[in-house]
């Protein structure tokens, strides 16, 4: 793998993290897979263009792009060496000659400049260790005028997992887990910063809309409850406690969950950001900061 600069994120996504998506591909598609149709209209691909997927996991998104993309070329770019494998052999499965996959850290991977005609990822770009840093390496693999089109968490009682998690709050140490702007999965959960932040990485028309689906996150309560649990951030609320904290906060969580049971199926509603921006054509972009507010 290239430099990294994201090395708490490389750690993660290379450990238990990693593997457990790897794992359960299918089941984080069926989680996250609502937005799917939106971000690849929206990103209003080409068949001649050159698509940069950014975070890209175990592939779905690019390998769905390579599919609009038939006589262009796909690249995936993830930290995550399970999740990358499984996306290649997808890949392949696949036939799609024309998609590959690198690791590296988007924030500083070796990427040729003004070479892709757009940009796109799936709630891969909310870890980076410097946003603008990230987003302005990614711009100048942008041609001129490309284009960037990407998901991120939204608001956080709009997401119903999170607000089942929040739940425990007393039998678990949630601390700030989504709260807007805080490293992690919402960093850029504040409209307001995401757009600071690709305005200051050399973006314009910069645009920031809601967006809201239903993901599949189990069978029922229990095999949700498992799954949601048994995830990077559930299985670290539960490292922390003991024994009968962890199974109470299970039968909670079960509980809670019951209510999202229909159809075989435990369906709980995520809240998302569909950021767009377009590469400024300035061969000179300064790299200037977002203030953030001291209130």
């Amino acid at each position: 793998m290239s430099t990294v600069v994201n090395t708490e994120q490389a750690q993660s996504w290379n450990g238990y993290e990693g593997e457990h998506w790897a794992q359960n591909q299918e089941r984080w598609d069926a989680v996250n897979g609502g937005f799917d149709d939106l971000l690849l209209t929206t990103a209003a691909l080409g068949e001649h263009d050159r698509v940069l997927d950014v975070g890209c996991g175990s592939g779905s998104t690019t390998r769905q792009a390579g599919c609009r993309v038939c006589r262009g070329e796909v690249l995936g770019l993830d930290l995550s060496a399970p999740m990358l494998a499984r996306a290649r052999e997808s890949a392949r499965r696949e036939g799609l000659a024309h998609v590959r996959f690198e690791q590296g850290d988007a924030q500083v991977h070796e990427l040729p400049a003004d070479t892709y005609d757009v940009a796109i990822s799936r709630f891969g770009v909310m870890f980076f260790a410097d946003p603008v840093a990230a987003f302005t390496h990614i711009a100048r693999a942008l041609k001129p005028g490309g284009r960037v089109a990407f998901l991120c968490s939204g608001e956080p009682e709009g997401n119903e997992w999170l607000q089942a998690l929040a739940a425990l709050r007393d039998l678990l140490p949630i601390g700030g887990l989504g709260t807007p702007g805080a490293p992690g999965m919402f960093s850029l959960a504040d409209p307001d910063a995401a757009r600071a932040t690709l305005s200051a990485a050399g973006f314009e028309e910069v645009e920031v809309v809601a967006a809201r689906a239903y993901g599949i996150w189990g069978r029922d309560a229990e095999d949700a409850a498992g799954f949601l649990l048994g995830s990077g951030p559930g299985r670290h609320l539960l490292s922390q406690v003991d024994e009968e904290s962890r199974e109470r906060a299970r039968r909670r969580l079960t509980a809670i969950l019951r209510a999202h049971e229909s159809d075989g199926a435990v369906r709980l509603r995520t809240s998302a950001w569909l950021v767009t921006g377009r590469r400024t054509d300035r061969s000179e972009r300064a790299v200037a900061r977002p203030e953030r507010s001291s209130e």
